[in-house]
């Protein structure tokens, strides 16, 4: 594969788009040029539409709480590095499993993971599992990097309009740039009523996000270690639903060499998922009426 085609796979260019251009990468090297006006017609793989749900594990009863849990980057995404050749998407993955296993080891809630291999998925895909599945919370894990390697501990992330700060915004930047093309577009359409009844449904899973974000910060107390401003909203993609709490947990700075240790150790990542796994059951205790319960 040549170089710009490498490009564009890590930019997420779907993989149709990038079939055309390894075939007009071809067909310049391998034929004369043709004549000047000429024009080439490449049919283009059809869509195959959305993508499969992953399966739900835990308690059989379809009354219980369903979380889905995002394991960040994947595939030809590797996320952030750290210093010793760390990848995000693998640490991610690692963090992704432990929760699961601690909710099941709970047996009160349902589990599903957007993935439980290294493969990329859309930005919009993550989230739409969720919607399509009709959780009732979807946490989206994360292990950032900062210039600095001063720059440690975990920060729970919801949605905003705009950043909380200057960093918040830059790291929902990034975080966006994977999935450039297929973001999801909030807004709804210009009619004035369906323009109010998004806003108003924009802040209501806002609020209810911010006080699972709060239970994630006080059950972590005394288990993790948190970032000096450990609350904070930034215009995720991913967080971007009208009808599903949701939360970016950066479970610590992969560029960060205490941080980085801490993420690639199962002692530790046993730690974050019983913690994040308590305030998940907490706030889905309060949140959700299981019928008969």
């Amino acid at each position: 594969m040549t170089r710009g085609v490498l490009i564009a796979a890590e930019l997420g260019v779907p993989l149709a788009v990038l079939t055309a251009i390894a075939i007009l990468v071809a067909i310049n090297f391998a034929a004369p040029a043709p004549p000047p006006g000429t024009i080439l017609r490449i049919d283009l793989p059809a869509s195959t539409g959305e993508i499969g749900l992953p399966r739900i594990d835990g308690p059989a009863d379809a009354s219980r709480p369903l979380v889905v849990i995002d394991a960040g980057h994947g595939g030809h995404d590797p996320g952030a590095s750290g210093q010793r050749g760390e990848q995000e998407k693998r640490i991610t993955l690692a963090l992704a499993l432990a929760l699961r296993d601690a909710l099941l080891e709970g047996g009160r809630v349902r589990v599903a993971l957007t993935r439980d291999g290294d493969r990329f998925l859309a930005l919009e895909e993550r989230s739409g599992i969720a919607r399509r599945l009709k959780a009732d919370l979807f946490v989206s894990v994360h292990a950032d990097a900062a210039e600095s390697p001063d720059a440690t501990g975990a920060t729970v992330y919801t949605l905003s309009d705009r950043g909380s700060d200057a960093l918040a915004d830059a790291v929902a930047t990034r975080e966006n740039r994977a999935d450039r093309v297929n973001g999801v577009a909030l807004g709804g359409k210009s009619d004035t009523v369906t323009a109010i009844l998004v806003n108003l449904s924009q802040r209501e899973m806002r609020e209810r996000s911010r006080r699972f974000a709060e239970l994630v910060l006080r059950e972590g107390q005394g288990a993790l270690r948190f970032h000096k401003d450990p609350e904070r909203e930034a215009a995720f993609v991913v967080l971007k639903s009208l009808d599903l709490p949701s939360a970016l947990i950066e479970a610590g700075y992969i560029s960060s060499p205490e941080d980085a240790r801490a993420l690639g150790d199962p002692a530790w990542r046993k730690g974050f998922a019983g913690a994040v796994a308590a305030a998940m059951e907490i706030y889905l205790a309060r949140t959700t009426v299981v019928p008969g319960g």
